[in-house]
């Protein structure tokens, strides 16, 4: 007999199965133009609901997998639990347009509700970001949403959100044995918000599993699917492919002590991390299925010395730069093309600029500036001065009474701005830090050094009265190109 299904309440009135089935593997097995049959890979999903993995995630952009799924709910109505995402291209956003998209997930999933709708953004530094967020709230209390959750933010911008007001009770992110960035300051928050973490590629594309044990590492430029893609990108910047093995023996050996699968070890592993409410394993539906050995996961209990073994061949791992979701921002791109080519187009300019005699002009659009006579930030030449900068977007006070949450917005603002003429936060010389109550200093140098530690531009910080209401914090920035 089976074990029973484990369950974890992500909030009031939506509990999930701890271990999610992904359906994105059906942008995978559409990524040459065809088509899946709609009808016969909905009946595929029967046998996950009927062996107690109720729980679907899925999004927008992974092909027809929405109206899969949507075409399954309407036979088994309310059984299963259907999880998306909405992932726009950067730049402007509209009510309408995202009312719009919003609408296109309902109709495919033919729903009046969505159970959890996640968003992606692929930059902070354009407020858009926020808007998006604020829009999606307004249909939350209208009542097209059930529950609003985020996939790939950083614990900083997870911090923001929670912040400004946003009811987010969940964060998709990638988190394994090859990757535990969510365990540092993204668990801490999460614990202490009370959001629960999703976790996917928690097998890295099937590498953690008996298949790769032992074998050598394939070639760059190897065909696979685009999950072994993304994921061998991963072990190369966790170290390379022995530090690969060294987790696999570990892995291998905690599994044949229980009996079980390295898959079944390496789910469990991450199912016991406090904030952790579920873990997400792909399905490649009509083709194969795993669902006898997925549930042996909820039977297994791993033991100290099991922990301590994982944990030293960890040890050897490379830490992947950047916070979570940084492979999405940041190069190097740790994604199945290296790039984001087949994700985006371009990235507009956050702000909007004017060009004025010898000089370009950056507007973020507050009404501070027409009001007092000044711009975002001015470029002359190879040097960029940005204002002193609180945290407000257009006429909305963002990060509430959270120093650190403010801190992070206003590093926000400077590089948007920064982007807007042409430089980058690598490009700060100089920031001056004005706090409303010198209490705060902690939380703002942490917050700055977060951002730009790696840049160390001279600083100054001192206590002063702002004007802005509410604004715990204000910053101005040089760069020099």
């Amino acid at each position: 007999m089976s074990p029973p299904v484990e369950r974890r309440e992500l909030t009031s009135g939506l509990a999930v199965c701890r271990v999610i089935t992904g359906l994105w593997q059906i942008a995978d097995m559409e990524r040459d133009g065809g088509r899946v049959d709609v009808e016969l890979t909905a009946a595929a999903m029967a046998p996950y609901l009927d062996a107690g993995f109720s729980t679907f995630d899925m999004a927008d952009h992974y092909g027809s997998a929405e109206e899969v799924a949507g075409r399954f709910a309407q036979r088994r109505p309310g059984a299963v639990q259907l999880l998306t995402k909405w992932v726009p291209e950067p730049g402007p956003v509209t009510r309408q347009a995202v009312r719009t998209a919003v609408q296109r997930s309902l109709d495919r999933l033919r729903a009046s509700r969505l159970d959890l709708l996640q968003f992606h953004a692929w930059r902070f530094s354009d407020p858009a970001w926020l808007d998006s967020l604020f829009f999606l709230e307004e249909l939350r209390a209208e009542g097209l949403i059930a529950h609003l959750g985020l996939a790939n933010f950083d614990a900083a911008h997870l911090r923001i959100a929670l912040s400004s007001g946003v009811r987010v009770v969940s964060n998709q992110v990638a988190f394994s044995l090859l990757d535990p960035r969510a365990r540092g300051r993204m668990s801490a928050l999460c614990l202490e918000r009370g959001v629960r973490l999703l976790a996917y590629g928690t097998l890295a594309g099937g590498l953690l599993t008996e298949r790769w044990l032992g074998k050598p590492e394939p070639s760059e430029d190897a065909p696979g699917t685009w999950s072994e893609m993304k994921y061998r990108r991963f072990v190369r910047a966790a170290g390379g492919w022995e530090v690969l093995q060294r987790i696999l023996r570990a892995t291998s050996a905690v599994a044949r002590k229980h009996r079980v699968s390295m898959a079944n070890v390496a789910c469990r592993a991450i199912l016991d991390e406090p904030a952790v409410a579920a873990v997400i394993v792909g399905a490649r539906l009509g083709e194969r299925e795993h669902l006898a050995d997925n549930a042996r996961v909820f039977a297994l209990a791993l033991d100290e010395e099991d922990r301590r073994l994982l944990a030293d061949a960890q040890s050897s791992l490379v830490p992947i730069a950047g916070d979570c979701g940084d492979e999405y921002r940041r190069p190097p791109y740790l994604t199945a093309t290296g790039d984001l080519s087949h994700h985006l187009r371009e990235f507009p300019p956050p702000y909007a600029t004017r060009v004025q005699g010898d000089r370009t002009l950056c507007l973020s659009g507050t009404p501070w500036e027409p009001l007092a006579g000044y711009c975002r930030a001015v470029r002359r030449g190879s040097r960029i001065c940005v204002s002193g900068t609180t945290a407000n977007h257009r006429d909305r006070a963002i990060g509430g009474d959270d120093p650190a949450a403010q801190t992070h917005f206003v590093i926000d603002k400077l590089e948007g701005a920064l982007q807007s003429l042409g430089a980058r936060l690598e490009d700060v010389v100089r920031t001056r830090v004005f706090v409303r109550d010198v209490a705060h200093w902690e939380a703002v140098a942490r917050a700055h050094g977060e951002r730009l530690g790696h840049v160390q531009p001279a600083n100054t910080l001192v206590e002063a009265a702002l004007v802005a209401d509410g604004a715990l914090v204000e910053i101005e920035a040089d760069a020099e190109l």
